[in-house]
């Protein structure tokens, strides 16, 4: 309530004796607190200020000559004054100021404030430190004002007579508070009289107190005055305490009303609906009794407005004294006082302050921001001189004039400005006042600016004058108020030096010039003289051209001057020489000579002339308007018939005046005369050189326009018109030369049709087109977005195929059935769709319709859907000052629809505004989403006062105004004492940023008027570059910015801090430091002396080491290079054992199954009784031509899926299976993956977890995808990868059996894999065996193997070198080696060596298996190998033999290391510490070995990889096709990234089939993976895996080490992947056509090979499992029902099973 007092006297007029605008800054004067009162002395113009805890005497231009401070005051509203020590409630309290008010007579300032029960003082007027009167001991007759802050007080000052003694008094108006005076209104006397003291009340009247309406009457004062002998009050008040509406009031009586007896008062209502019920402040104008008072709405409190009252038509017939009203606190509605708003606006209207100016009443408006505006309302009797405006603040007031009208320089700006203190005076030329414009008493010198007017000279009389004359000069101008009349003035112009005009020669081509005078231009200057427009005359004796003078001989008329005219002909074309003639003119006392030209000049009869002419080449004369001068005054045009007639046709249409031809010879149009060859009769024929546009519809009905040339020169030319074949009609209304535009005809439907243009013209001359025209039927398939909002304005996207047909003035679009505005055209159609009028909102999903002419239309149905208008809940911030920049967030619903979203700033319609210019500031939407928007507020630029601006949102076609957004003036910054203000009005400490230089402060305190900062602890660096180098300069720029807006508000200083003396420094720093250097160096000595000892041992060690490790790895990679080239050397595809696709695909397709090897599909083996098997074979062939059926086989796959006992394992199965049946279809089959793919893709997308599709197994289409990849990449694998793969297996297969391998735990001492690193030193010899095959002769064969190798190792190593080598040729059968091997030695039977027997050792009860150790077999020994025929396969029998040798009766073996079990616990328990740690195996320190074996691979690896991934390798035409489907889908959806692409893709290609292969070596050669190398293979696949990921792996200590191994390389092999994706993306891509001819061709090559009929069979056991459930969703398919799906099903079970059935 506070700020309120503030505001009341937010606008004072000042009457001064005159008026000097300030130009410059204006004058302000700032209060140390709030300021509460402001009166003006009316005589001396001084200011007093009353405020919070001060007062204030200024001069009337602000400036300061008196303070006093009047708080604050210990006080307490429970103590009666005066207030002392025995008051302990008693504290420092704020003295508000309450009233001031001007005893002008008595030199006298009222001063009352709100401490002590509200006493009152009174001051002296020419200081007001001087207290003339104060006393707060006379008890309760003298408290005058309110002691609370929310009470409001006004007073006026008056006289009371009593006794024939006249007194000065002050009637006072208050509110009630909780401890005031009961009376409302009150008298208050300035001296002592009697029982009265001063501030006594001295009426008592009980009639205005407020003893009995306190509960229910709640009072509001805001002004009151005097005028004609009465006193009025304004006021508002509630009609009790649960009504809490206000209404506001206006009170009267007598001023010499001695017991208020004259009291009345009425309600004032402005608007008839009282929407504006509160007033604020109020004045009334001086003769007119008119008064204007602002108003704010309880309805509305965002706006207010200013209504008028007459007072003398309303309150003036209610006489004095008359009690006319039952109740003087119940005043009736019907009574009320109604004015309609004369100005209504956004903000609130708090103060008002009328003068006169030109009899018209000027109200100057103040609001609550302190800012002002002025409003001409009626017209007024009164003239005051000048009127200076002060603006309040609550802190500030400012001087401000009214009026600066001499910053205008033209009538036009001037009056513009509408202000009605400014015109145009007229005979002046400059913006004055009235008063200060001289004869601005006669009528339309002067010019008042609202009107809206200036001069307009219309004429002068005469329209011009000699510079050389002096003449009364008669001006004809409008006049102001009767347009139709004209006011002549005459004004005498003096002679000016100016020189007359200038006659300039012409040059021509030919000059014919008269001679009877010295000037030879004397001709031309007679004509120049006597026409031109400023009345001169020639004189033809002296040939001199004068002023108009009627005494000198002469004539001023043209056709008496000596001149040539009449030139024939007029049209001269170019390249021909024509003779010209012409007519002469008053000659008769020149005599004619011809000179500057080479022609004879012929003078024939009288005076008329010939010459031969010229021939003018063609660039002389470029364009056909170019034109020849002859003599003088007359123009001949020279044309060219070849400019613009490039064609015969266009020759032949030129007007014959021309008499051009077409010249066959040079086949250009030439002038006839030009052209030795006889003229064709008929033009060349027709050349069609475009066709626009070059497609259209099948249907036609869309305007051709055909460009060429020679297609005739009138339309009834044009006989016969086909496009691709079809007649059109020709559009003779938009016929021109060698331009045709011709409709097609409709046509009858057909996928395609083109052909060229043929056009036949006058005389059969017939011409073709070079380019095709194409009739295409354009198919729009897709629309997005898919729905927008009602209000419409969404701009959609029509992607489809041929859309480009026609042109765009031909297509229209609708989208159901309202129009949608075409943006674009061609490959894709935008529109921008208009407002949806339909009821249904969201409407049901629209078709959208494009037609193509008059006949084609084409739907997309269901493509559109309007969705409901974005709704606006709330937004924050709400204001802002001008200079923008502040962020708005706007939270509602419905923004996703949004595409456009920005914030407009509007004017609200005033009709005083000075400017009428629109004010349009956009803002482009930072941040969207569905709920939230997100804006910077527009910088306001304009001229607009802030409070009449309007931020409005535009969402597409959807606007919406922000209510209660606010735009406040940009805060004003002093120097750094004396802060600034307006800091807060539309700033945070959060969003306001400050910086020193170049460093930013943080802002911790924002208030209005003071902002505290943070400086940097250190001194920052100069934002600008040339303060940088000023190295003397230590001042740093302080820049506060808030939004958009920046302020240079000072400069920082650093302090230097002081420089200490050398002399103090050096002993101070450098003794110490010596000290504490020698100490240093002692103790680094003795401890470095140490530590080298130290280091010197462990570094020996080290180097030991390394040197080692070194020199190992160096020898067993030069060992593998040499073994592998020994391998490789020979190595091609024939002698790689690369697998048939049938082997292959059984491998891939069912090794893993559950049943593995024995499987059905490898066995080839079903039981079908002989009988039968014809039935079957028939039955299975039905079965296959059902699955062909696309809608049984996705019913069939989407109901096996559904069922819960269909688990994964099986969905696999089921899916290889359905990959053999299909693989003759390999193209169908890609379509159903296609399908299938899509189903799952949508299911994941919708369920927000995309990243998860196609990670693992689990659904048949994802097993179809692994086949579908295995089949496609059979080809590659042979030709490129299949090699760099093999040789990484045997490599890696030559380094692990290179160093022992325990038999049983299955670890090795060289791998990959940390868990099957054989943790301890195992001693052994290399052996060079001579092997002996029994049964094949005496040849031996070298093989190296291990002294610690087991028998059955021996065995595997000599069947894999020795046998397989030998029998790889063998046709037919295969031969498997028994393990039996037996040491042959001369002159014995031989030794039968195996791995257990009964010479095997025994620890405990643990047996060791044999080795080659045991049986001491030496190097070079020959061992013998026996052979069995048998059909099993050697690594089937190679697998089981193994297991049968390794598990044998008794269990508790073991080969290298001996597992630790519970009696070696206990025996290690009794020895010695030593012991233990001797019988503790510590694998870590085995862990380089895993360096050593990746080290040596390392090159096969990145060979692999590079076959694979590498950007040189060939990418198989089957990825690039599911990439490029991928990356289509991915587009599809909004919520796939280009991360979830990724993993998309390595899903498919990398996880699911190279890692696959990779781990499985067996799958495409004929190999034996063991356990040992399968975990070192998975070492490599782990890598393989993790280069395809886009997860960054942060690698520590714990990782795992296999993660370890390859830590380094993963960066490079993760940028292989990228680029190998990048590449395949950048490819051409392949289409469905190249892809189902290569499917074809696979399934050609081999499906004769696989077990279709078996594959058949295996399938229908689960149509047979799920029987019932499968024909019943046959029945409730259409589609199934159509084909009749369920009775073919039914008839296959029927021959397969003998199901009984209802056929």
């Amino acid at each position: 309530m506070e700020r309120w007092w503030a505001w009341q006297f937010a606008l004072v007029t000042l009457a001064t004796t005159y008026l000097t605008p300030s130009q410059g800054k204006n004058v302000e004067f700032p209060s140390d607190t709030l300021i509460n009162n402001v009166v003006v002395h009316p005589r001396t113009g001084r200011l007093y200020v009353g405020a919070v805890n001060s007062l204030y005497q200024l001069s009337p231009d602000l400036g300061l000559e008196s303070r006093t401070e009047t708080g604050p005051k210990r006080d307490n509203r429970q103590c009666t004054p005066p207030v002392t020590d025995a008051c302990e409630e008693a504290v420092d309290t704020d003295n508000h100021n309450k009233l001031l008010l001007v005893h002008e007579a008595k030199d006298v300032l009222v001063v009352c404030g709100s401490v002590f029960r509200g006493i009152c003082s009174l001051r002296n007027l020419s200081n007001v430190e001087q207290l003339l009167y104060f006393s707060d001991t006379k008890g309760e007759k003298s408290y005058v004002a309110s002691a609370e802050e929310r009470v409001s007080v006004v007073g006026v000052m008056s006289y009371f007579t009593k006794d024939t003694d006249n007194f000065t008094v002050f009637l006072v108006g208050k509110g009630y508070g909780s401890h005031d005076s009961t009376k409302l209104i009150s008298t208050r006397i300035l001296q002592d009289y009697g029982d009265w003291v001063v501030f006594d009340s001295i009426i008592e009247a009980s009639a205005v107190q407020a003893n009995p309406f306190v509960l229910r009457y709640l009072h509001d004062f805001r002004f009151a005055f005097k005028d004609d002998g009465f006193v009025y009050f304004v006021f508002s008040r509630t009609l009790g305490v649960q009504d809490t509406k206000n209404f506001t009031f206006i009170s009267r009586m007598c001023e010499d009303d001695q017991g208020y007896f004259s009291y009345t008062e009425l309600q004032l209502n402005c608007s008839a609906e009282n929407k504006y019920n509160k007033a604020q402040y109020g004045q009334v104008s001086a003769s007119d009794k008119v008064l204007f008072v602002t108003f704010t709405s309880d309805e509305d409190p965002s706006t207010s407005a200013m209504c008028r009252c007459h007072l003398d038509n309303n309150i003036a017939k209610y006489k004095c004294g008359a009690e006319f009203l039952p109740s003087p606190l119940a005043s009736k509605a019907e009574f009320a006082l109604t004015a309609e708003p004369s100005l209504v606006r956004k903000g609130h209207l708090t103060a008002v302050a009328v003068a006169v100016e030109m009899r018209h009443a000027v109200a100057f408006l103040g609001t609550a921001t302190g800012e002002w505006k002025n409003n001409t309302a009626i017209h007024l009797h009164i003239t005051l001189k000048s009127i200076t405006r002060l603006g309040c603040d609550s802190e500030h007031i400012t001087k401000v004039p009214v009026q600066a009208c001499h910053l205008k320089t033209d009538c036009h700006s001037c009056v513009s400005m509408k202000d009605p203190y400014c015109g145009w005076c007229v005979l002046e030329g400059r913006c004055t006042r009235k008063q200060e414009c001289s004869r601005s008493m006669e009528q339309n010198t002067w010019l008042w600016s609202p009107d809206q007017q200036c001069v307009q000279i219309q004429s002068f009389n005469p329209p011009n004058l000699s510079c050389k004359k002096t003449q009364q000069v008669g001006k004809e101008r409008a006049v102001l108020e009767d347009v139709n009349q004209h006011a002549y003035f005459s004004e005498s112009f003096p002679s000016v030096v100016e020189s007359p005009p200038r006659i300039t020669r012409a040059h021509t081509h030919t000059h014919t010039n008269t001679h009877s005078h010295p000037n030879i231009w004397g001709v031309f200057r007679c004509i120049a003289c006597v026409t031109s427009e400023w009345g001169c005359q020639w004189n033809a004796r002296d040939h001199s051209c004068s002023d108009r003078d009627d005494g000198v001989g002469g004539d001023h008329i043209r056709d008496s001057c000596p001149q040539f005219e009449s030139p024939e002909p007029l049209l001269i074309p170019v390249g021909f020489e024509i003779p010209i003639s012409f007519q002469g003119r008053n000659l008769d006392i020149y005599t004619v000579s011809y000179t500057h030209t080479d022609k004879e000049v012929t003078q024939e009869q009288g005076s008329k002339f010939k010459f031969t002419g010229y021939e003018v080449s063609v660039k002389d004369a470029r364009h056909q308007q170019e034109l020849l001068f002859i003599p003088v005054i007359y123009w001949v045009v020279l044309y060219n018939c070849s400019v613009g007639r490039e064609d015969c046709s266009l020759c032949k249409h030129a007007d014959a005046t021309y008499q051009c031809v077409w010249c066959a010879a040079s086949r250009t149009c030439v002038y006839q005369d030009l052209c030795p060859s006889p003229q064709p009769a008929q033009c060349p024929d027709p050349e069609i050189t475009d066709i626009i546009p070059r497609f259209g519809p099948l249907n036609g009905r869309i305007s051709v326009t055909i460009r060429g040339s020679n297609m005739g020169i009138k339309k009834e030319d044009i006989k016969k018109i086909t496009v691709a074949g079809v007649d059109c009609d020709h559009q003779a209304d938009r016929y021109s030369v060698s331009t045709r535009r011709v409709p097609p005809s409709d046509l009858p439907f057909e996928p395609t049709m083109s052909g060229p243009v043929h056009i036949e013209v006058e005389g059969g001359r017939k011409g073709t087109s070079r380019v095709n025209f194409t009739y295409r039927d354009p198919k729009p398939v897709a629309v997005e977005p898919a729905k927008g909002p009602a209000a419409g304005g969404t701009i959609i996207t029509i992607k489809g195929e041929d859309l480009d047909t026609a042109t765009k003035d031909d297509v229209t679009v609708t989208v159901g059935g309202f129009p949608c505005e075409v943006l674009s055209f061609g490959k894709r159609i935008t529109c921008t769709t208009g407002k949806y009028r339909g009821q249904k909102v969201p409407s049901d999903p629209l078709t959208v319709t494009v037609n193509y002419g008059r006949n084609t239309t084409k739907d997309v149905p269901a493509a559109y859907q309007y969705s409901d208008n974005p709704k606006i809940i709330d937004y924050n911030p709400k204001a802002s000052f001008l200079c923008g920049g502040r962020r708005i967030v706007v939270v509602g619903s419905g923004f996703d629809l949004i595409q456009r979203a920005t914030m407009k700033v509007l004017p609200f319609p005033d009709e005083f505004s000075q400017n009428t210019t629109p004010v349009e500031v956009s803002v482009c939407v930072c941040v969207k989403n569905d709920t939230v928007l997100q804006f910077e507020s527009p910088e306001v630029k304009s001229p607009y006062d802030s409070q009449s601006l309007r931020t409005v949102l535009y969402l597409d076609n959807m606007n919406e105004e922000l209510k209660g957004f606010d735009y406040h003036p940009d805060p004003t910054f002093n120097d750094l004492a004396k802060n600034g203000r307006g800091f807060s009005k539309a700033m945070t400490a959060k969003e306001a940023q400050a910086f020193v230089g170049d460093a930013s402060c943080h802002v911790n305190i924002l208030q209005d008027d003071k902002l505290i900062l943070e400086a940097p602890s250190t001194q920052p660096k100069s934002r600008s570059k040339r303060q940088r180098r000023d190295t003397t300069n230590d001042l740093l720029e302080l820049v506060v910015k808030f939004g958009h807006g920046e302020w240079l508000v000072g400069s920082v200083y650093y302090a230097r801090k002081d420089d200490i003396p050398l002399a103090i420094i050096i002993p101070a720093v450098i003794i110490p430091m010596l000290l504490f250097i020698a100490v240093s160096v002692y103790c680094y000595r003795r401890k470095s002396q140490q530590a080298e000892r130290e280091y010197e041992k462990v570094k020996h060690q080290l180097e030991n080491l390394e040197e080692s490790v070194r020199d190992r790895c160096k020898k067993e990679f030069t060992d593998l290079m040499i073994e592998m080239e020994d391998h490789t050397s020979d190595l091609s595809e024939a002698r790689i054992p690369f697998l048939d696709y049938k082997t292959y695909t059984d491998r891939n397709f069912f090794l893993p199954s559950k049943d593995g090897a024995n499987d059905t599909m490898i066995t080839r083996e079903i039981q079908i009784p002989e009988a039968r098997k014809a039935i079957v074979a028939q039955a299975l062939n039905q079965f296959s031509n059902l699955l062909n059926s696309k809608p049984f086989l996705i019913n069939f796959i989407r109901t096996l899926e559904s069922r819960p006992d269909f688990n994964a394992r099986s969905r696999g199965y089921f899916a290889s299976l359905l990959t053999v049946a299909l693989h003759g279809k390999l193209e169908y089959y890609t379509d159903i993956m296609r399908t299938l793919l899509l189903e799952l893709m949508d299911e994941h997308v919708q369920n927000k977890n995309p990243k998860l599709m196609l990670r693992r197994s689990e659904t048949v289409v994802e097993r179809m995808l692994c086949n579908w990849m295995s089949i496609c990449l059979y080809q590659f694998l042979r030709d490129t990868a299949g090699e760099p793969l093999y040789k990484l297996f045997k490599a890696l297969k030559h380094q692990v059996e290179k160093g022992p391998v325990d038999a049983k735990m299955k670890k090795a001492k060289y791998t990959l894999n940390d868990t099957g690193l054989l943790g301890d030193d195992v001693e052994y010899s290399v052996l060079t065996l001579q092997v002996l095959v029994h049964g094949e002769g005496p040849d031996v064969t070298p093989v190296k193997v291990l002294n610690c190798d087991t028998i059955s190792q021996v065995g595997f190593c000599f069947l894999s070198q020795v046998v397989v080598s030998r029998v790889s040729s063998a046709s037919g059968a295969e031969y498997v080696m028994c393990l039996c091997l037996s040491e042959w030695r001369p002159g014995s039977t031989g030794q039968i060596l195996s791995d257990l027997d009964l010479t095997s050792q025994k620890e405990g009860r643990w047996k060791r298996l044999n080795t080659l150790a045991h049986y001491n077999v030496r190097d070079n020994a020959t061992l013998v190998l026996s052979r069995v025929l048998h059909t099993q396969s050697f690594h089937q029998h190679q697998d089981s033999h193994e297991e049968k040798n390794s598990l044998l009766e008794d269990d508790n073996t073991f080969h290298l290391v001996r597992p630790a079990d519970e009696i070696d616990e206990v025996k290690s328990k009794r020895g010695s510490m030593k012991d233990k740690a001797m019988t503790k195996a510590i694998t870590e320190i085995y862990l380089t070995r895993l360096l050593s074996v990746k080290g040596t691979l390392q090159q096969f690896v990145d060979d692999f990889f590079r076959s694979v991934l590498g950007s040189s390798s060939v990418v198989p035409p089957a990825v690039k096709y599911f990439f490029d489907f991928l990356d289509e889908q991915a587009l599809r959806h909004d919520n796939v990234d280009e991360e979830t692409l990724h993993i998309w893709k390595t899903n498919s290609l990398p996880s699911r089939f190279w890692v696959n292969i990779l781990r499985n070596p067996h799958f495409m050669f004929d190999v034996h993976v063991t356990e040992v190398v399968d975990a070192s293979l998975h070492v490599i696949a782990q890598t393989f895996m993790d280069a395809c990921t886009k997860t960054e792996h942060k690698l520590s200590r714990e990782s795992p080490s296999n993660k370890l191994l390859y830590a380094k390389e993963i960066s490079t092999y993760k940028k292989m992947v990228d680029d190998y994706y990048k590449g395949i993306r950048q490819m051409v891509p392949v289409s469905d056509q190249d892809m189902n001819t290569h499917l074809a061709e696979v399934s050609r090559q081999h499906t004769d090979k696989l077990n279709t009929q078996v594959a058949l069979h295996q399938l229908y056991q689960y149509a047979s499992k799920y029987y019932d459930v499968i024909i019943q969703s046959l029945d409730e398919d259409p589609a199934a029902q159509n084909k009749q799906l369920t009775l073919r099903l039914q008839q296959i079970a029927a021959a397969l099973e003998n199901k009984v059935t209802d056929l």
